[in-house]
């Protein structure tokens, strides 16, 4: 129990052992508080697109770890935690500017970026993979499509940052919620600003630009608008920084698998759907029962929680050959390092251009890799990733 209370708090430093053991012991593993888990792929992939899962969840689940505050606010209106139709109208007026084409557009802009921020490791210093690359990258990219200019950009990410123990209930403290209510308001206001700029413009802005989009936009509130823009920065920058360093990682502890993209520098594009697979960003996420639902003779009551475990579906034998093994050439790979369903995860074009285009320069430009200093990774209920990875190329 004290093992599986690790997994669940994402203070494991290695989940993917006890991730085996929960899918031998059954498609469906009682947890604490009436939890239920899901380690199968099979199951989870299913499941995912079940309408008898809801996203919604009563505003009492968020009330019991968080007051009334401009934090509950936001976990309520953001498309993650919603159904349709109030997901599918959130998810349209955002999706366009967020889908492959339009991120294809930034390849040159983030192309630029990616060599500014890996020149001093390619000139033999030491970075760290998160702080260095990992953030600030991902970070540029969404301020352009949104419309943050430069010099706000830093004030306005470390306010988001705060957000990520908005999903992370077990690990946040009362700083944590005062950080998120503190920044919040100041966020809103912010976003509000670049709104009202753009529809005072005859030109407009990307995001005046977006909020026109919808089929009716008189039907969605400024409120909802602004903390779901607020939400995709936050998740755009959380998944990318995870590809990135989770990848990295991962190569390190593999130098055949590195050796192997540096003499086939064409397999980075395979490699990024490895690395989503092998040790994803995202590891888990969460529903609520709104039917009964029976897997393997156990029922699930309405009302309980659902987790469903991408992480453990990712390393499913039944599914994948070889699972434990990295292997940047595998294919077919049905990973689901970015959900599924209608919550398929919105900023995955963003976080696989600039997954590409970083390890595309490394493995490009670099003859070796090794650890300079301890990575740490990040403790975090569902997100994957690492507080620290010290990099030298050689």
């Amino acid at each position: 129990m004290a093992q599986l209370n690790a997994l669940l708090f994402g203070s494991e430093d290695d989940p993917y052992p006890l991730y085996r053991a929960l899918r031998e012991d059954g498609p469906l593993i009682r947890a604490r508080f009436g939890e239920w888990l899901v380690p199968r792929h099979a199951d989870v992939s299913a499941l995912l697109r079940d309408p008898r899962l809801s996203s919604e969840f009563p505003g009492e689940y968020a009330r019991l770890s968080l007051p009334d505050s401009p934090a509950v606010d936001f976990l309520e209106r953001i498309m993650l935690t919603r159904n349709p139709p109030a997901h599918t109208g959130l998810r349209r007026y955002l999706s366009q500017a967020f889908a492959e084409p339009s991120v294809r557009r930034l390849r040159e802009y983030v192309a630029g970026h990616a060599e500014r921020l890996l020149a001093p490791a390619l000139d033999g210093e030491p970075i760290d993979v998160v702080e260095d690359l990992g953030v600030p990258l991902p970070v540029l990219v969404i301020c352009a499509l949104i419309g943050v200019p430069e010099p706000d950009q830093h004030d306005v990410w470390t306010r988001v940052a705060t957000l990520n123990r908005a999903f992370d209930v077990p690990n946040r403290t009362a700083a944590d919620i005062d950080a998120m209510n503190t920044g919040l308001p100041w966020l809103r206001e912010y976003v509000q600003g670049l709104l009202d700029e753009g529809r005072a413009s005859a030109d407009g802005n990307p995001l005046s630009g977006m909020r026109a989009r919808g089929e009716d936009p008189e039907t969605l509130r400024d409120v909802d608008f602004v903390d779901n823009v607020l939400f995709v920065l936050h998740a755009g920058v959380e998944t990318s920084m995870g590809l990135v360093s989770n990848g990295c990682a991962a190569l390190l502890s593999h130098p055949g698998q590195l050796a192997r993209l540096h003499a086939e520098p064409g397999l980075v594009h395979s490699g990024i759907e490895e690395f989503l697979r092998y040790d994803a960003p995202i590891q888990s996420t969460t529903r609520l029962a709104k039917e009964p639902i029976v897997l393997g003779g156990q029922k699930v009551r309405p009302g309980r929680a659902v987790r469903l475990l991408l992480g453990a579906a990712n390393r499913d034998d039944a599914v994948f050959e070889r699972p434990e093994e990295l292997d940047v050439t595998r294919s077919p790979n049905p990973h689901l390092g970015f959900g599924g369903g209608l919550h398929h995860c919105l900023g995955s074009a963003l976080a696989r251009l600039v997954g590409t285009t970083v390890f595309e320069r490394m493995v490009a430009h670099s003859g070796s890799w090794a650890t300079s200093g301890q990575p740490v990774r990040r403790q975090h209920a569902n997100l994957r990733s690492y507080a620290r990875l010290p990099l030298l190329l050689g």
